[in-house]
Order: C-alpha cells, then sequence, then structure tokens
C-alpha cells in the first residue's frame, strides 16, 4: 500500500523538484506518470525535463505517441496513463484519488507555496484523502532542505 507525498514547494521551481523527484523515483526502478491539468503547462515542463538533471538524461515523453506505454516517465492530463505507472505524481491541482494512493507505491502532489488557490486545494485534497484512510505526509523545503511536517 502506498502513500501520498505532498511537496510544499518555496524554494525551488517546480520544474527542478520534479527533476529530483523523477530521478529518484527511476532509481527506484518506478515507472512514472506526471499527471497535469492543462496540456501546455505540461509541454512547458517536456521542454524543462530535456534540459533535465546537469548530470544526466531524463527519459520521458508526452502522452499521445506511438510510445506511451513503453516511456519510464509518461507526462499526462488523464488518470489513464499506458506506461503502467508506479508512481504518478500530480501537477497544477490535477486530481488523485484514495484509490490510486493503496494501488500505487507513491502518489507525489507537488504544489506551490506562493499561490494561495494552489495551497487551499493541496489542503482540500489531504483532507479528502485523509477522510478516506489514505496514508499522507507533508514535507516542506522551507529550512532549505526536504523536512517531513506532518503525517497521516
Amino acid at each position: 500500500m502506498g502513500a501520498a507525498f505532498f511537496y510544499h514547494l518555496t524554494r525551488k521551481s517546480l520544474a527542478e523538484t520534479l527533476v529530483m523527484l523523477l530521478g529518484k523515483s527511476l532509481d527506484n526502478g518506478w515507472r512514472v506518470a506526471v499527471r497535469g491539468t492543462d496540456a501546455s503547462a505540461l509541454a512547458a515542463l517536456d521542454q524543462a525535463l530535456w534540459r533535465g538533471p546537469e548530470d544526466g538524461f531524463l527519459p520521458h515523453g508526452m502522452a499521445g505517441g506511438a510510445q506511451d506505454a513503453d516511456q519510464p516517465v509518461l507526462l499526462t492530463t488523464t488518470a489513464d496513463a499506458p506506461n503502467q505507472p508506479n508512481c504518478v505524481m500530480s501537477v497544477h491541482g490535477a486530481e488523485v484519488s484514495a484509490e490510486e494512493v493503496g494501488a500505487l507505491d507513491r502518489v507525489c502532489i507537488l504544489f506551490d507555496g506562493m499561490d494561495e488557490a494552489a495551497v487551499a486545494h493541496a489542503r482540500t485534497q489531504w483532507k479528502a484523502l485523509k477522510d478516506a484512510g489514505a496514508s499522507a505526509q507533508y514535507w516542506s523545503e522551507e529550512s532549505g532542505r526536504w523536512e517531513k511536517k506532518a503525517e497521516t
């Protein structure tokens, strides 16, 4: 049974944080779906991920291609991810369900701590997942490094 990890971004950009988290996920042997709500915002993330980590290559693709099922990291706007992910990373307020949290190794919810609407949405997601019995952790980078601040 998995857990939802909430990442409250206050220092690093979404792209920088994704590069770090995707690298760790791939190191674990996981396939990942990065789920967003806006195709153009995902296209911008796609470009940032191609610039990727300074010391390597981050293999990924945008959903809608012939090779979707083979992608280790697939950027998508839908819950249906043909790459059969072990981990879903929610960005830009994309919804995740308690069932997904239970079925996957990990669900990561990344949200912009400088955007009040994003923070409010993350709080709503936290409460919904907690009320549904899902395991959740809240991580903050406020101190300059990631620290777990709460857990259900």
